[in-house]
């Protein structure tokens, strides 16, 4: 046992060695960290694993052991490494820190965890937790001077990196034991507002806003009262544990005199996933929703069954001789009466749906509607949904097209969907009125040009079946072809196109040939491919012709790199 005590922990201590002397050798050290003022260092954590012959030592865990159910065991009983390895291990990484702690190499606060196979199975232990007083307090006095120069008295953007490091601190218990949620949650409202206009870069803050808040959420206030079953493969599992439950206070915490208490951030993640994440990312946002209701929250509830709380009552609520209409953040769901069918109604509904958009009401909602009429888009393979159906009754008046391109620009978000589609016909935010406007009138053809060029054609295939629909009702003709090769440029290899009899005329052919060569070679190969298939065909067919129409052709295999 000595000689594979000794062997193994040459192997651990020269790991940590290895780890150290690597990171020092880096050249970037202090331009890492220059880069902000919220960094203090790069590492504030490692992992050692220990496998004999394999030992690694990372700053991430890589889990190249999760997932398998080995039955191997361990040389070394749990008691053996908790009271002999570990001390020594502890005593060469803090050596490390004594002389490294002050550079830019270790953060204001470091962690030494280690993976043990046992005698009794896998151990998984922190070993160390170190703190650098001083660069603890110096971090301190730069987040207080950011908050107070950058965002209460500031007017300027901010910028991402410095969001990603805030928003993380401000949760940090080792630099906010007591948590300020009023002011914490305070914080995150600026940096949005200050970012308002900024539309490329706001996303970014909310996303740091919402993974901060989230690994705070995961990591320290959930367990408090559920158990928690991890998968790195689908959503944590969460069982309320026997008896717990919130503090009175914290379960009203939404009564005006009260204090801002832990679940207030718990729900304002919720809100926050629920507005402006993708709606692959909303499951995630009902699950704190319903675990809070699940901790006695009752503004939970009443956020569940009337909305995030955030919109004015009139903003939300509708209701007169023509129609009813409710909306409720929370679920991404706008319900709509129509109780007189006639133009009035269905331009109030546009107008709430509008007003709601430009207050940032989720884009990814749905449509629950009450109407005796059941209108459809004369486009096969839409699904016939409320929110389908709303849309085609509107469209059914002349002198509401206008207000419908009004809400399809607004309403149009490339990754967003509406949350009553799936699979092959999930359709981005303003499908239903574009494709409408699109089919009705060539005014229109510019925002099906918009459209097109938002659609995220690796998860949506209803712009084929409108493609289909829109050269069958235009055809081929100087006015279409921009908005048809738009369309041409995000099919899928599903879309087969019928209109080469119409381009076997030379005066339609040209004004095509010409529209695609403002296109890169591979887009005009996408475009070609939905009339003839493969460019081979083409080239073939081109070989065939004669005099202008060989010209032509020739001309959009070039344009396709051929």
């Amino acid at each position: 046992m000595s000689t594979l005590y000794d062997q193994a922990m040459e192997e651990m201590i020269g790991a940590i060695h290895e780890w150290f002397d690597e990171q020092m050798k880096r050249g970037d050290l202090e331009k890492a960290v220059k880069r902000t003022t919220l960094q203090m260092g790069i590492f504030n954590d490692i992992l050692l694993d220990y496998r004999p012959g394999r030992t690694t030592v990372d700053s991430v865990d890589l889990g190249l052991d999760e997932g398998l159910k080995s039955k191997k065991v361990g040389p070394f009983t749990e008691e053996q490494v908790r009271n002999e390895i570990q001390p020594k291990l502890v005593e060469v990484v803090q050596e490390k820190l004594d002389k490294w702690a002050d550079t830019p190499l270790i953060d204001y606060r470091f962690t030494f965890r280690g993976k043990f196979p046992t005698t009794e199975g896998k151990l998984q232990v922190t070993m160390l937790e170190y703190i650098n007083e001083g660069k603890r307090q110096q971090l301190l006095e730069r987040i207080h001077t950011y908050v107070d120069q950058k965002l209460l008295k500031g007017s300027y953007p901010t910028k991402p990196l410095e969001s990603f490091f805030l928003t993380r601190h401000l949760l940090d218990p080792k630099l906010f034991p007591e948590l300020n949620v009023a002011w914490t949650i305070a914080q995150y409202d600026r940096i949005q507002e200050l970012n308002k206009g900024r539309q490329e870069a706001l996303p970014e803050h909310r996303g740091d806003i919402i993974r901060a808040i989230t690994s705070w959420a995961e990591n320290y206030f959930l367990p408090q009262y559920f158990d928690v079953q991890p998968s790195a493969y689908s959503a944590n599992v969460y069982t309320l544990k026997p008896g717990a439950s919130l503090e009175e206070d914290e379960a009203h915490s939404e009564h005006e005199k009260q204090a801002a208490q832990p679940i207030d951030l718990l729900l304002y993640a919720a809100v926050m996933i629920l507005r402006y994440e993708p709606s692959y990312s909303k499951p995630k946002g009902l699950t704190f929703l319903e675990l809070a209701k699940q901790l006695g929250s009752s503004r939970a509830v009443r956020m569940m069954t009337e909305g995030s709380g955030i919109y004015a009552k009139e903003d939300i609520h509708v209701k007169n001789v023509l129609v009813e209409f409710t909306a409720n953040d929370v679920f991404s769901i706008i319900t709509i009466n129509i109780r007189k069918e006639e133009a009035a109604a269905y331009e109030q509904a546009l107008a709430f749906i509008i007003r709601l958009l430009k207050q940032g009401f989720p884009k990814s909602y749905k449509i629950k509607l009450k109407s005796s009429v059941k209108q459809y888009l004369p486009i096969k393979g839409l699904a016939k949904s409320d929110t389908h159906r709303f849309f085609a009754n509107a469209l059914a008046y002349p002198e509401l097209l206008p207000l419908l391109e009004e809400y399809a620009r607004e309403a149009i978000e490339e990754f967003e969907f509406y949350e009553d589609t799936e699979s092959e016909k999930s359709c981005m935010p303003g499908s239903y009125a574009t494709f409408g406007l699109g089919l009705t009138d060539q005014r229109y053809f510019p925002l099906v040009e918009y459209y097109m060029g938002k659609v995220d054609d690796e998860h949506q295939l209803v712009q084929d079946k409108f493609t289909v629909a829109f050269a069958e009702t235009h055809g081929v003709t100087v006015s279409s072809i921009p908005a048809l090769v738009a369309c041409l440029s995000r099919s899928t290899d599903y879309l087969k196109l019928k209109i080469q009899p119409e381009l076997e005329n030379e005066e339609k052919l040209e004004p095509l040939v010409k529209q695609l060569q403002r296109l890169e070679s591979y887009e005009v190969e996408r475009a070609l491919y939905p009339i003839w298939g493969k460019v081979e065909k083409l080239a073939t067919l081109a070989r065939k012709a004669n005099g202008r129409r060989k010209e032509l052709l020739l001309e959009l295999l070039k344009a396709a790199g051929k």
